[in-house]
């Protein structure tokens, strides 16, 4: 037994230790994020020069990257499967249950971004957020079990949380989708443990990637009567569409009979037809915009319709179909960066009824409305849209535009996506 003078330095340390793992952690998943992010990029423009030079080259290469990935995770890591974001909502929920242990383990993680890359290589519209949060999730577990601090839902919730902010450069995000979405009852002590997290793998994002804005600075200059009547338009279509999007992901892997329970029951013949179907809108949008409208995140286009751009009045039904049959096909990959496109072609659509020098605008407040028909995460689609644009005079038709959405959305896919999605990965006692 340590002697009285021992005691309250011995204390000190254990104090001190869960502190250091939460730091460690939050260094080593910010530049693990980075090198994700670096991978994807190359991923992407690899398969822009296949396409280049062989334009019909999807139609064989997608088809077999999308069996070959669903195949590999079905068979060997099962709890990589789709978007990462649900693994880590069923973990956080019990975090000591030993069902659990597959979903945050590094390899799982691992696995997880081989299957992402793979698919961006295949010119599958996924993107590379969701896989983000489990991989930071898993690396802040791992370093806690390393240096023999307990897990708890507080270490795997801050972990998602930090991955959101070091995926997107967007630290406020991170901090609100660790409120609205991975936890259920946020405490005092959690949020300072998830700030420091946040804080720390932005701070590593900065130091690599230096001050950059994922969609580039935005200024819109819309008056506050037309930014709201577009704000409400955008609201309802993108509620409808984001709603349909969750509402036939969830309930497709709720359904055992039928054509559509045959279907599910072959998963990588589903994954060779889902394939072929990316593959044949890709190739017959590859001539509309330049590298294509289908394939991959969408970033570029996307980017491009926020600044004024125009693009295919197709973008966005094309990359909703692709985005669709990407995440029904159960393979690795988020549905983050595909909804943000989706959602600027829907602003696009919708732009067509306002002066084109409000395109820009019209384009960001679909973008904001179909994430939260989506993900039903208001206040996360605000903040995120907010940072990635550094445009803080659209303000308040974000916030309506959000609000509108979710409220549609709800009335079409009552229970939130990523929560329907987690219930295949629960512990039996906790799923409902």
């Amino acid at each position: 037994m340590p002697s009285r003078p021992l005691r309250k330095p011995l204390a000190a340390a254990r104090n001190l230790q869960p502190r250091i793992a939460a730091l460690g952690g939050a260094l080593a998943l910010g530049i693990a994020a980075i090198l994700f992010a670096q991978a994807g990029e190359a991923a992407q423009g690899l398969f822009s020069r296949i396409v280049t030079a062989y334009p019909l080259a999807p139609i064989a290469l997608t088809p077999a990257i999308f069996v070959v990935v669903t195949w590999a995770t079905r068979q060997h890591w099962p709890a990589a499967r789709g978007s990462g974001i649900p693994q880590v909502m069923a973990a956080a929920e019990a975090p000591d249950h030993p069902v659990m242990a597959p979903l945050l383990s590094m390899r799982t993680a691992l696995a997880k971004v081989a299957g992402t890359l793979a698919m961006l290589l295949g010119g599958a519209s996924v993107g590379r957020e969701g896989p983000t949060v489990q991989l930071s999730a898993a690396i802040m577990v791992a370093v806690h079990k390393a240096l023999r601090v307990p897990v708890g839902a507080g270490v795997i919730i801050a972990g998602g949380a930090a991955g959101v902010a070091a995926a997107f450069n967007t630290p406020l995000a991170g901090v609100a989708f660790a409120i609205e979405e991975l936890a259920s009852a946020f405490e005092q002590r959690l949020a300072l443990l998830v700030m420091l997290a946040v804080m720390t793998a932005g701070l590593v994002s900065l130091g690599l990637s230096g001050d950059y804005i994922y969609f580039g600075a935005m200024s819109q200059h819309v008056p506050i009567v037309p930014a709201m009547v577009a704000a409400l338009g955008c609201g309802v279509a993108g509620g409808l569409a984001g709603g349909a999007f969750a509402r036939a992901l969830s309930g497709f892997g709720h359904i055992d009979h039928g054509w559509i329970g045959a279907l599910r029951a072959r998963p990588v013949a589903l994954a060779a037809g889902l394939g072929l179907i990316v593959a044949v809108v890709g190739v017959a949008t590859q001539g509309l915009a330049p590298g294509g409208l289908a394939w991959g995140t969408g970033y570029g286009t996307t980017r491009g319709l926020l600044s004024g751009a125009d693009t295919s009045l197709w973008f966005g039904p094309a990359k909703f179909v692709t985005s669709l049959a990407t995440a029904l096909s159960g393979a690795p990959g988020g549905i983050f960066a595909p909804s943000l496109s989706v959602g600027a072609g829907l602003g696009q659509l919708v732009g067509t009824l306002f002066p084109p020098d409000y395109s820009g605008a019209v384009a960001m407040l679909g973008m904001i409305a179909y994430f939260a028909g989506v993900t039903r995460a208001p206040l996360t689609a605000v903040i995120i849209v907010m940072e990635m644009t550094a445009d803080r005079a659209m303000i308040l038709p974000l916030f309506a535009a959000a609000l509108v959405a979710d409220q549609v959305s709800a009335a079409i896919c009552p229970e939130k996506l990523y929560h329907a999605l987690s219930h295949p990965f629960r512990a039996p006692e906790t799923a409902h």
